[in-house]
C-alpha cells in the first residue's frame, strides 16, 4: 500500500496498491480521524468505483457516519453538495486525469474545505497502517442516496449571461465533463466529443494541459465555424479552452479572461498562482481588482480565497476557483463566463485573448536534479540582484524577466516556470537557468 497517500488525495492502481479492504480501511481511518457524523460520497465512472464506494461507504458506517451517496458526478459537485447539504465532510472517488486501472480519494471537511497531507492525510495514513480506529459505533451509520447533479446544474446557470448564439465544440474526454457540462446544455449549440463514460479513457487521457490530448478538439474545431472550444479533465474540476482559430489558450490567459468579467459586477481580491503570467496581475489591477500572489496547490489556494474572501482565483494547471461554489473549483462556470465574455463582445476570443498576450512564457519544464536544496542556493546566489520571492520554491524578478524553481512533491525533480518581455530574452534565460538547474 506504500505510495497511495499523497500531498493533495489518495491514488493508486486498482486491484493492487488500491483494492476494496484498502477503501474500508480508509473508510474507517477518514471518520476516526474526523469524527464526522455526516459524509456525502461522489464518485466518478471508472467500473471499479462502485466497488470501492461499498467499501468505503461500509467503513464510514462502521465507524458512526452517516453516509449520503451522491452516486455518478463530477468533483465540483460533490464540493457544492458539502456545503448544500451542509455535511462535516465529502470525499470524491475519482483518479481525476490518471489511467483507467487508477482511482482514489479527494477528501473534504466541512465547507468542502481539502484535506492535505500536512492538514490530515498524515493523520489517516498512520491511522490506515496502524489499525488504531476508534471502536465501531454502537449504532452504525446509515447510507442514503441524494441527486445532486440537477441541482448545481441548476445553480450554476443562474450565472449565464449569454447575449447571442454560440457554436462550441465539447471535448467530454469520456469523463465527468459529461456532467459538468450539462450546465451548458441549451445555452449554446453543441458539437460533442467523445460523450459517452468510459472509465477506461478509449481516446484520450482526459488531462488538458497535454496539449496532444487536444488535437481531436483542434481537429473539429477545423471542421466547421465554432467560437471557442472546451476540455475537461477527468472528472471534471479542471478544464482547457481552445480559441476558434484552434490556439491553445493558455490556461494563466483563462484567469486573467473570468478576472475581467468577474470584475464588471464587483471589486475585490482575485488570486493568481505565482507561476502565472505577469500579465494576469495587470489585467486585474486594470479591471479594479486587488491582484494576490498564491502558491500552488489547491489546498493553499481555497485556504487563501477565504482567509482574503477572495472573489475568484485561477491555477495555472487549470483550476478555476470561486466564491459561488465554496471557493472551490468549477469548470463549468469557467465556461459560463468565458461564454458570457464571447457573447458580449464583438470581438472572437482569439482577439479577446491577444492584448493579455503581453509576454513570452517557458512553460513549465522538469529537470531531474540530486540536491534540491543545493540547486535552490545557487540559484539564490547568482541572481542575487533580482527580486525574491519564497512564497513556492524560488521565484526571482527583474525589470524585463522572472523565473520560479519549486521542487516536486513527490519526484527528485524541480520544476521552472520563466517568462521574459520578448521571446529572445525568454530563450537565452531559460536555457542560462537550466545549465544553473542541470549543473
Amino acid at each position: 500500500m506504500a505510495g497511495i497517500f499523497k500531498a493533495y488525495d489518495i491514488r493508486g492502481i486498482y486491484g493492487d496498491t488500491l483494492t476494496e479492504d484498502t477503501a474500508y480501511r480508509i473508510g474507517r481511518a477518514f471518520a476516526t480521524f474526523l469524527k464526522c457524523r455526516k459524509v456525502v460520497v461522489g464518485r466518478d465512472m471508472r467500473p471499479h468505483s462502485p466497488p470501492i464506494f461499498r467499501a468505503l461507504a461500509k467503513g464510514l458506517a462502521e465507524q458512526g457516519a452517516d453516509v449520503v451517496d451522491l452516486g455518478l458526478c463530477s468533483t465540483p459537485m460533490s464540493y457544492f453538495a458539502n456545503n448544500r447539504l451542509q455535511a462535516d465532510a465529502s470525499i470524491m472517488i475519482t483518479a481525476s486525469h490518471n489511467p483507467g486501472e487508477w482511482n482514489g480519494f479527494k477528501l473534504c471537511g466541512e465547507k468542502a474545505i481539502p484535506i492535505s497531507g500536512e492538514t490530515g492525510i498524515q493523520d489517516i495514513e498512520r491511522l490506515f497502517h496502524s489499525g488504531a480506529f476508534a471502536p465501531p459505533a454502537a449504532r452504525p451509520g446509515q447510507i442514503s442516496t441524494h441527486e445532486i447533479v440537477d441541482e448545481y446544474v441548476a445553480y450554476i446557470r443562474e450565472f449565464a449571461e449569454i447575449r447571442r448564439p454560440l457554436k462550441v465544440v465539447v471535448d467530454y474526454a469520456n469523463g465527468m465533463g459529461l456532467l459538468e457540462g450539462k450546465v451548458l446544455d441549451g445555452l449554446m449549440e453543441i458539437a460533442p466529443l467523445f460523450d459517452t463514460l468510459d472509465g477506461t479513457f478509449p481516446n484520450h487521457e482526459a488531462n488538458p494541459l497535454k496539449h496532444d490530448t487536444l488535437e481531436p478538439l483542434q481537429a473539429k474545431l477545423r471542421s466547421g465555424r465554432y467560437d471557442f472550444g472546451i476540455a475537461f479533465d477527468g472528472d471534471a474540476d479542471r478544464v482547457g479552452f481552445v480559441d476558434e482559430k484552434v490556439g491553445i489558450i493558455a490556461m494563466d490567459i483563462i484567469t486573467a479572461l473570468i478576472a475581467q468579467m468577474i470584475l464588471r459586477r464587483e471589486k475585490g481580491p482575485i488570486f493568481y498562482d505565482l507561476r502565472s503570467s505577469w500579465a494576469v496581475k495587470e489585467v486585474i489591477e486594470e479591471n479594479g481588482g486587488r491582484p494576490m500572489m498564491s502558491r500552488v496547490g489547491h489546498a493553499f489556494i481555497k485556504a487563501q480565497m477565504r482567509e482574503a474572501k477572495a472573489l475568484f482565483a485561477g491555477e495555472l494547471s487549470g483550476h478555476y476557483y470561486f466564491r459561488e461554489n465554496g471557493y472551490t473549483e468549477s469548470a463549468a462556470l469557467a465556461c459560463l463566463y468565458i461564454a458570457n465574455l464571447v457573447s458580449q463582445s464583438d470581438r472572437p476570443l482569439s482577439e479577446l485573448v491577444r492584448p493579455i498576450r503581453r509576454y513570452h512564457a517557458s512553460g513549465e519544464i522538469n529537470s531531474e536534479v540530486h540536491d534540491v536544496n543545493a540547486v535552490l542556493r545557487h540559484l539564490r546566489e547568482k541572481y542575487a540582484a533580482g527580486r525574491i520571492i519564497e512564497l513556492d520554491g524560488l521565484s526571482i524578478e527583474f525589470d524585463d524577466w522572472w523565473f520560479n524553481v519549486r521542487p516536486s512533491n513527490t519526484e527528485p525533480l524541480v520544476r521552472l516556470n520563466l517568462e521574459a518581455k520578448t521571446a529572445d530574452l525568454m530563450a537565452r534565460r531559460r536555457d542560462e537557468v537550466l545549465a544553473v538547474i542541470r549543473g
